[in-house]
């Protein structure tokens, strides 16, 4: 294989893009910037201390980091990067635009669009891989007063030249995408943007990698053993609780082991992996009257869809989502409560580690941190779901690793 390509991942999260990129073989990380410490500690421990995935430079400290410190701090190492990266990847956090949320648009975290535009001129890659929520696609509504589109934005953003002598911007195009069309099982449609470097242009298209990754992904699935669909069954259905033991982490929960594999998504995603632990597969411990209302919903409720005003009455639920799942079918977008779901066949929520087979993550990959988090720690802690809910699935990371490597080689 030739010389591995390099690349840099904004808004790294727990490092699911980075896990593609690393399975498909052809990409090497030089460094991944994300603010979270409770993610970057996932991030480090699979793909930095375990796997020498990257070759982090001296000047940055091997650490979770705010783009605008990396940005304001380190201007003179960022412009030496250039054409030394091949790839940015990542987009910022989605929750100022997510239609599952508020979506503010003077949200803070919004204004991150501004800091990756300021990276990416900075350090001028050969292309570009960004990923937000579809509701980055939309417009803000101000009062009646149309707001921004901020998918139209960046794009406009990315193809203006810049002050910098010889940088003629981007060629751009994103789509929307659904991956639950590329073997994830779960319909989660994002906003994927490619943007190709103008002077390494010449006959290629940004439009190239959508045309690319959907005619590729059959022979790329089949490679993998697994079919175009997979189900929430698929994914977790070697999860289920049948044979448990006491938590060696935590003294007041049980854990499931490993049953008999009975799908290739699960032979593909357990690879080689030894020992009957799974990592993360911690139970919550509802209680007997949970449990009951559990098996009411999972009885009479219809699947992949919200209960209904009827039994939220019947049992007094404040919550606005609660979503009996289908075993048969991919799940909605999982989002970062794992509350919000019940078990296809099972009384109760979740664990992180079906949570990570759902988002398409190996199982040799462990999350690090807290499960969950409450209260005014919601706002400065990334627990473990919340570390999956916010990734980019892997697998379709993989995906688009190898048709970005088949962009710039051809």
């Amino acid at each position: 294989m030739s010389e591995k390509k390099k690349y840099i991942d904004l808004f790294a999260g727990c490092g699911g893009l980075s896990l593609g990129l690393f399975n498909s073989g052809h990409w090497k990380g030089k460094f991944a910037v994300e603010k979270s410490p409770d993610a970057f500690k996932t991030l480090e421990y699979n793909l930095i201390e375990n796997n020498n995935h990257f070759d982090w430079p001296n000047w940055l400290p091997k650490s979770n980091h705010d783009i605008n410190k990396v940005i304001k701090n380190y201007p003179k190492q960022l412009k030496e990067l250039r054409n030394k990266i091949d790839l940015v990847a990542g987009g910022p956090p989605c929750q100022g635009f997510s239609t599952a949320g508020r979506r503010v648009e003077n949200d803070n975290r919004n204004r991150l669009i501004i800091s990756y535009i300021k990276f990416i001129r900075l350090v001028q890659p050969k292309v570009i891989f960004f990923e937000n929520v579809k509701g980055f696609t939309q417009q803000f509504d101000r009062n009646k007063i149309r707001g921004r589109v901020y998918s139209e934005y960046v794009q406009k953003e990315l193809k203006k030249s810049s002050k910098v002598k010889d940088f003629e911007g981007y060629n751009v195009y994103g789509e929307l995408v659904d991956f639950s069309e590329f073997g994830i099982p779960q319909k989660r449609t994002r906003f994927i943007l490619v943007g190709i470097r103008k002077d390494i242009a010449k006959d290629k298209s940004p439009k190239d990698f959508f045309d690319l990754i959907k005619s590729n992904r059959t022979e790329f699935l089949s490679k993998k053993g697994i079919s175009l669909i997979s189900t929430l069954e698929d994914a977790i259905s070697d999860l289920l609780r049948i044979n448990e033991i006491q938590s060696p982490d935590f003294k007041n929960f049980k854990e499931g082991l490993y049953n008999p594999i009975q799908s290739h998504y699960q032979r593909l995603l357990k690879g080689g992996l030894k020992g009957p632990l799974p990592d993360s597969h911690r139970f919550s411990n509802h209680s007997e009257l949970t449990k009951e209302r559990f098996k009411f919903i999972l009885k009479y409720a219809e699947r992949n869809k919200t209960v209904s005003k009827e039994i939220k009455q019947r049992f007094n639920l404040k919550k606005h989502t609660v979503i009996p799942l289908d075993g048969k079918l991919p799940t909605p977008t999982i989002t970062t409560l794992p509350d919000d779901y019940v078990h296809y066949c099972e009384p109760r929520i979740f664990t992180v580690r079906e949570y990570a087979r759902i988002q398409s993550f190996n199982d040799w990959y462990e999350f690090k941190g807290k499960y969950t988090t409450g209260g005014k720690q919601r706002t400065k802690e990334v627990p473990r779901y919340s570390q999956i809910g916010n990734a980019i699935p892997p697998l379709f990371g993989e995906q688009s690793a190898l048709v970005l490597n088949q962009l710039i080689s051809n």
